[in-house]
């Protein structure tokens, strides 16, 4: 038997590079009681970065698993954070320790808003799968999903002191949910267009709206039960709709005197915004006094709302001139004038603060209210970077002053070029304005240098200076211990989309658009500053060609030159003489990257057509076509010292193949758009790649070997279980399609659950078939039977009754997937599950959870079980248990509660302080901190 070709696993390192994601928002968040809006969270693809604004460094990072963040939304109490995912998850990250040990899955597709309400218990979610789930955090489970939207969910915000919800929509609806009876009570359709963003302002009597124009729309909000409640009169019916001219239109079917006691609405205005786009953003500190909006443009708009004293007496100064102005009037007309009217506007109580102008186009806002009335705003660029400003808003005319700028840690525009040093340390990534230095270890930036349009880079021999070949045709050469361009030449007359260096590491290959090849020697000349001697290069030979080049190769021996051109071919020439020896065809679209093995017998070429052609170099003759990519191939490269190479390409993926056997062997998923280029280090352990979603990413070969008949398996698998996932959701027997819905949704997770849960009861029923066997054998046979061996399963979990071990199992099921797991159940589990329910009620054990799935079952097995005559005595014996055993629970947690408030008071009354209040001791000394800190702003100001 012949001996097995191993491979090697490469394996993610890290991410880096990415400052902020573009597709979720930035939000300010605490770390263990640290100074508030100092720290910012963006999303950094899959990751959640923590950033220190001040000392622009990353302090936390909180992992995630594959799919793109979405969405941010910070606690109340700061502890912690929900993220929502691009697959529809949520999972909520504790600050203190960057751990998620709470998730939920509900939504089909990205999560496109979250919110927490007022206590922190209930998160709720808006998607693009047009539902709204509310979330209960403390039982970690959903508690009803609300359907009626017809398009993305763009907000959705709780109402403090009442149990309702609005949400708004790209379907250009604001709906309203009462959420006692999971059902919308009322559909706002005063806007034209999409609703792109919303808050709640004057204790939530008011909602301001952006839509897809320049008015900012605000709605006057009359909770009808607390006016009926005084004793004012019943408001007349009228108009559903909040524009004068629109027509009633009632389209959730809702009674609508139900609407009318809840709550009315009327439009009071808008506010012109001075950006002429739609909405991307708006946004309100936590106590809704200042309001931040922007377009698609660099310029963030402030609003601040005055509170109900400061609108009072600025009418009153309205009134006293408008007093003056009548008086004078009637001393000019000598005659009696009427009383002046002074009308309160949408004007008068929301004025512009005022502008910001960003750095670059604004992509996420967030603001936070700080004492001495400081504002500090956090902006997310659109070209990876973070801006904190920071504004008085008590001073009469308000400036910003710019606090942070995070850029250091990543490009503003794609990586197109990347490359590795000699010794494996140093890793070159090159975009449209930057070219950085990274050290591989710590995946901190050496240098920055500003260049052109960078299109292909290299290494000079020594590591000392680096070469960039850009857009404009230009060679760009410069000096890393310095960071200083050494010099510019004017290389070619198109763009350069190629350098190579010589094998003899004297010189250098270019390829262009303008249809040459030319090849460069090293030179060091003296520096007319300086004096001192500096790397040049001198152009030594040219190659015309007809087509555009768009890549060159050295074979490892000098011998050959490969090139591709626009004509879909590859010319293979004879690096002396530049004389033709090989045209390699085949390819349907241009070659766009190709590479030479080590031992110059192979050559690999990827092209647009999605296809990697393996040739041989001594005749040119196709070895094999591999379908590589379900997009473009961007890269390609040899392993070093090997016949393995990867692909990148612009279907999201890196691919590692065999050329001798051609076969695929692994798959590097983690980038969430095109990956444009990648670099393999010299001694083949180290991978680094880039991409259109602004992240670099590190891959190590680690020593576990690839098996690819298991490989296979696995993929396959991974595949069935996906399918198995996005299968039919079960349906609940008597639900029908309406407003509410149950919350969660069918996953791998709670398929696999439901199977754990079938295989204990089948365990269960053996062990009882078993012991009725033995009883049965020790009655006929007397005592010499032996009793049977116990399944090993119960062993391995300390001998545990077959009962026992079924609640263990159902115990292990995570709380947010525990209803759909028993959804799943088919119903001939369904009794012997409620019999072991009734052992368990019985026994005292988890009470709570046992109530939670027999509710559960009983809703949605009413009829079946109702029916069933076997099950009425089961039933009967449950109701009597269940009832007195959770009379107990209460009893004992009354008991505790007001034992507790007794203690509580006696503490208080002794020692004369707030016990619960000051648990820490660290009250006092954060007021103390924070008189100081406003001294201190007193006294510059």
């Amino acid at each position: 038997m012949g001996l097995t070709k191993q491979y090697l696993r490469y394996a993610a390192s890290a991410v880096f590079g990415v400052i902020g994601s573009q597709k979720a928002n930035i939000a300010y968040v605490t770390l263990r009681g640290g100074e508030r809006g100092r720290y910012v969270a963006v999303a950094a693809c899959e990751h959640v970065f923590i950033w220190d604004a001040r000392k622009g460094e990353k302090v936390l990072i909180l992992h995630g698993q594959k799919h793109e963040v979405t969405f941010l939304c910070p606690s109340p109490d700061g502890v912690h954070i929900a993220v929502g995912y691009e697959d529809g998850a949520v999972r909520i990250f504790s600050l203190l320790n960057g751990e998620s040990n709470v998730s939920f899955n509900g939504h089909k597709t990205s999560v496109s808003v979250m919110q927490y309400d007022t206590l922190g218990a209930r998160l709720v979610t808006g998607s693009k799968d047009t539902d709204v789930i509310v979330w209960d955090i403390i039982n970690e489970c959903g508690l009803y999903r609300l359907r009626g939207h017809k398009d993305v969910i763009t907000q959705a915000l709780f109402l403090k002191d009442k149990n309702l919800l609005v949400t708004s929509s790209k379907d250009s609806f604001v709906k309203w949910w009462d959420l006692d009876t999971q059902h919308c009570f009322k559909t706002m359709v005063g806007h034209r267009s999409e609703v792109w963003g919303m808050v709640l302002l004057n204790q939530e009597n008011r909602l301001l709206t952006g839509s897809a124009d320049s008015e900012l729309r605000a709605w006057d909000i009359n909770y009808l039960q607390e006016e009926k409640a005084e004793g004012e009169p019943k408001v007349k019916k009228g108009k559903t709709l909040l524009d004068d001219d629109d027509d009633e239109d009632n389209e959730e079917g809702v009674d609508e005197s139900l609407e009318e006691r809840i709550l009315s609405c009327r439009k009071a205005g808008s506010i012109l915004r001075e950006a002429r786009d739609r909405v991307v953003s708006l946004a309100a500190d936590a106590k809704a006094r200042v309001i931040a909006c922007h377009g698609n443009d660099a310029v963030l708009e402030l609003f601040t709302v005055l509170s109900d004293e400061e609108v009072q007496k600025k009418m009153t100064k309205k009134m006293k001139k408008a007093k003056k102005k009548a008086a004078k009037s009637q001393e000019d007309a000598r005659e009696e004038a009427a009383e002046p009217v002074v009308e309160r506007t949408l004007k008068d109580e929301i004025l512009r603060l005022t502008n910001i102008k960003a750095s670059s186009k604004i992509r996420w806002v967030d603001c936070l209210s700080c004492a001495g009335g400081e504002l500090k705003v956090a902006l997310l660029l659109q070209n990876n970077t973070i801006e904190t400003y920071s504004l008085r808003t008590s001073d009469k005319t308000p400036t910003a002053n710019k606090t942070a700028r995070l850029t250091l840690g990543g490009h503003r525009t794609d990586v197109r070029t990347l490359s590795f040093s000699s010794d494996n340390l140093a890793v070159l990534s090159a975009s449209g304005d930057t070219v950085k230095v990274w050290n591989r270890s710590t995946l901190q930036v050496i240098r920055t240098m500003a260049c052109e349009y960078a299109l292909c880079s290299l290494f000079v021999p020594g590591d000392r200076q680096i070469i960039l070949g850009t857009k404009s045709g230009k060679l760009q050469i410069f000096e890393l211990a310095s960071g200083s361009l050494l010099e510019t030449v004017d290389a070619h007359n198109g763009a350069l989309w190629s350098l190579c260096l010589a094998p003899d590491q004297r010189g250098i290959v270019t390829g262009s658009a303008d249809k040459t090849v030319k090849f460069w020697e090293f030179e060091l000349i003296k520096d007319e500053g300086t004096g001192q001697k500096r790397l040049t290069v001198k152009h030594t030979r040219t190659l015309k060609l007809e087509e555009d080049i768009l890549c060159v190769k050295f074979s490892p021996d000098h011998r050959l030159l490969a090139v591709s051109l626009l004509d879909c071919t590859v010319k293979v020439f004879y690096t002396d003489t530049l004389k033709f020896f090989l045209s390699l065809y085949g390819h349907k679209l241009p070659v766009l990257c190709l590479d030479i093995s080590h031992d110059n017998t192979l050559i690999a070429t990827g092209s647009a057509d999605r296809n990697v052609k393996i040739w041989g170099l001594d005749f040119g003759d196709c070895h094999r076509s591999m379908f590589a990519h379900d997009d473009s191939v961007m890269f390609l490269q040899f392993v070093p010292k090997t016949h393995l190479f990867f692909t990148a390409g612009k279907d999201k993926k890196i691919k590692q193949w065999d050329a001798d056997k051609f076969e695929h062997i692994q798959t590097l998923e983690g980038h969430h758009r095109e990956v444009w280029c990648l670099t393999i280090s010299p001694s083949g352990d180290h991978i680094v790649s880039s991409s259109h979603d602004k992240s670099l990413r590190l891959w190590e070969r680690t020593r576990e070997p690839i098996i690819l008949d298991e490989e296979r398996e696995m993929e396959r698998e991974a595949e069935f279980e996906e399918s198995m996932a996005k299968g039919d959701v079960p349906v609940v027997p008597g639900e029908t399609e309406g407003e509410a819905a149950p919350a969660s949704k069918k996953t791998v997770e709670t398929v696999k659950a439901a199977e754990r849960i079938m295989e204990a009861l089948e365990l269960y029923k053996e062990e009882n078939r078993k012991m009725e066997v033995y009883k049965y054998a020790c009655q006929t046979a007397g005592n010499e039977v032996p009793p049977p061996k116990p399944n090993p399963i119960l062993v391995a979990f300390g001998n545990v009754s077959p009962s026992r071990y079924v609640l263990d199992v159902v115990k292990k099921v995570r709380s947010s997937e525990l209803e759909v797991s028993l959804l799943v159940l088919p119903f001939p589990y369904i009794p012997e599950l409620l019999t072991l329910f009734n052992s368990y009620i019985k026994q005292g054990l988890e009470v709570e959870l046992v109530c939670r799935c027999l509710f559960f079952l009983l809703k949605i097995h009413f009829g079946q079980i109702s029916s069933n005559q076997m099950l009425l005595s089961v039933i009967d014996e449950l109701r009597t248990n269940t009832v007195s055993k959770v009379r107990e629970i209460r009893d004992v947690m009354g008991f505790n509660s007001a034992a507790l408030q007794f203690l509580q008071r006696e503490i208080e009354s002794k020692e004369d302080v707030m016990f619960f209040a000051d648990a820490t001791g660290q009250l006092a000394e954060k007021k103390k901190k924070r008189r100081k800190r406003e001294r201190a702003i007193l006294t510059i100001a």
